[in-house]
């Protein structure tokens, strides 16, 4: 009996924990914290998609769902890396008055 080839190999990278504050994300036997303060564009983002992250490479997370890619580096070491993003906020809800009817 043979066994199935080997599919694409990734190395262990998981997220381990969830709150209204951030994520925890275990690399490599080492638990970090990412504040969605620092990493806004998982605040918003589906348990699910949060959850599917990847790690193809020894310096590179990958959450496909999401389309987000980090370097190891970055989590590490947020403060030196600004916050760089092309996406701009949607406005602010428009609001109408109600008339009172008389």
């Amino acid at each position: 009996m043979t066994s199935a080839g080997l599919g694409r190999h990734t190395l262990a990278a998981e997220v381990t924990n969830i709150s209204r504050h951030g994520f925890w994300i275990l690399i490599r036997e080492r638990e970090m914290f990412l504040p969605f303060e620092h990493f806004p564009w998982f605040k918003d983002a589906p348990v699910g998609a949060l959850l599917n992250v990847e790690m193809p490479g020894t310096n590179h997370l990958y959450w496909p769902d999401l389309d987000v890619d980090l370097s190891v580096e970055s989590v590490e070491h947020p403060q030196r890396f600004p916050l760089v993003s092309k996406v701009q906020a949607p406005p602010a809800p428009y609001r109408t008055r109600r008339r009172k009817h008389s």
